[in-house]
């Protein structure tokens, strides 16, 4: 019973953080992997990312309302995230359950060090790429970011944003949307 207490407030917790900034399974998949230790991790990630698949939807569509999307960079981006994460989904189930314990706190800890880092992350909006550059940018960051998610998923929407901020020069704000849309 305890489990799932803490499990349904590291859940609440987990929304709240991903509906801001993404990285909610950051939060929730340690909490996944404490809880039920035994399970095997796919299922404890699938269960993550039925978790958050509701909550950056909801998201996605308040994004929408209130920040312009370019939806003929998102369209490609999107498509080639589903078809990384689909291979990233199909590779975890392969992989020895230890290692992907092991990896959580790494991961954490690069993405909290990287967080810290760059105090001046996404204040300003300056496009970098444009056109053909821009999709093709897009595009990589979502085959990228989607074989991570796909295979082991939590910090997905962070990083969505942090790429989008450096690699494309977005602000926060059109980051977080665009990320949303992609996650």
């Amino acid at each position: 019973m305890l489990e799932l207490v803490m499990v349904v407030v590291a859940s609440a917790l987990a929304g709240f953080v991903d509906a801001i900034v993404g990285g909610g399974g950051l939060i929730l998949v340690p909490m996944l992997f404490a809880a039920f230790p035994t399970a095997e991790p796919a299922a404890l990630l699938g269960t993550n990312k039925s978790a958050s698949v509701w909550g950056t939807a909801w998201a996605s569509v308040q994004f929408a309302r209130r920040v312009v999307l370019r939806w003929h960079v998102l369209g490609p981006t999107v498509a080639a995230a589903l078809v990384a994460s689909a291979l990233g989904a199909h590779a975890v189930m392969r992989v020895d359950a230890t290692r992907l314990k092991q990896a959580l706190p790494v991961m954490l800890l690069v993405l909290l060090i990287y967080t810290l880092a760059r105090k001046d992350l996404g204040r300003v909006h300056a496009p970098r790429l444009h056109g053909a550059g821009e999709i093709a940018a897009a595009m990589a960051i979502g085959v990228t970011v989607g074989l991570y998610d796909g295979f082991f998923g939590p910090g997905t929407g962070s990083f969505l944003v942090f790429l989008f901020v450096r690699a494309l020069g977005h602000d926060f704000l059109h980051a977080s949307a665009h990320a949303k849309v992609v996650n």
